[in-house]
């Protein structure tokens, strides 16, 4: 079976990214770059936590369905990345709720807060909202992205981050959500101090090498998802205390 080894990545992330809570239902789509050419992608209206191998769509190097299930109806925009940087193994779209949520805010990720995320994502620009699964959101969000990119904000839509392979692209989607939680709480709390621009330009420097480290035994396929509720899940009472705290940041109220 074609690209198996890759089969059994894109079903174990497609279940993380459901088990982290960055996709609901059927939301999402993923796909790799065959080491021999062509594209495996995850199929269209199939939930991430119900993924097998044998349901995954394989297109060929053009990016033509040639054999299993209709790839998902966002292949177009991992289509236009993969032609537009071939140093891009892997396509991670998903609808974390902060990242996503500051999208909807129209906001983008390019104010140094955190060193890390200047080494791991560097700034995350903002693709303007265009419909799902259209021709010109491929086209704007490859243009955004541009030769050296690493995330995305998609308006009113979700996130999509990429990588020389899935492992890397699925924990730039991690740390793009964490670096939006982070950001939405300063925000909150008055906005916080971004980094000076010399310290910017030496952790991007920095960034140039940085690399995950690989495991002795890679965990995927095969790795066990996490029991119990995700870490990055909002609970019902965060959810109604940071809706206060909002209201009352908007107001001028002491928060409390």
């Amino acid at each position: 079976m074609a690209g198996e080894g890759a089969r059994g990545e894109l079903v174990a992330f497609g279940r993380r990214l459901h088990e982290r809570g960055f996709v609901a239902a059927s939301d999402g789509n993923l796909s790799v770059r065959l080491p021999g050419g062509g594209f495996l992608a995850t199929p269209t209206g199939l939930p991430k936590a119900e993924l097998r191998e044998d349901l995954l769509a394989l297109l060929d190097g053009e990016g033509k369905p040639a054999a299993g299930p209709s790839p998902s109806s966002e292949w177009p925009l991992h289509l236009a990345l993969y032609r537009s940087r071939p140093d891009v193994g892997a396509v991670v779209h998903a609808h974390p709720p902060f990242a996503t949520t500051l999208a909807c805010l129209g906001r983008t990720l390019d104010r140094p807060l955190l060193s890390e995320a200047v080494m791991a994502l560097g700034p995350v620009a903002l693709v303007p909202f265009e419909l799902p699964s259209t021709a010109e959101l491929a086209r704007r969000a490859a243009e955004a992205l541009g030769e050296t990119g690493k995330a995305l904000l998609l308006a009113n839509h979700g996130a999509v981050t990429v990588g020389e392979d899935l492992r890397t692209a699925f924990y730039r989607m991690e740390s793009l959500e964490h670096t939006a939680r982070i950001t939405y709480y300063a925000a909150l709390s008055g906005g916080g101090q971004a980094l000076p621009g010399e310290a910017v330009r030496a952790l991007e420097r920095l960034g140039k090498e940085y690399r995950l480290a690989r495991p002795a035994e890679d965990p995927c396929p095969g790795c066990p998802l996490a029991q119990g509720p995700s870490r990055f899940a909002l609970g019902e009472e965060e959810l109604v205390r940071l809706l206060v705290d909002f209201l009352r940041f908007r107001s001028g109220e002491p928060r409390g």
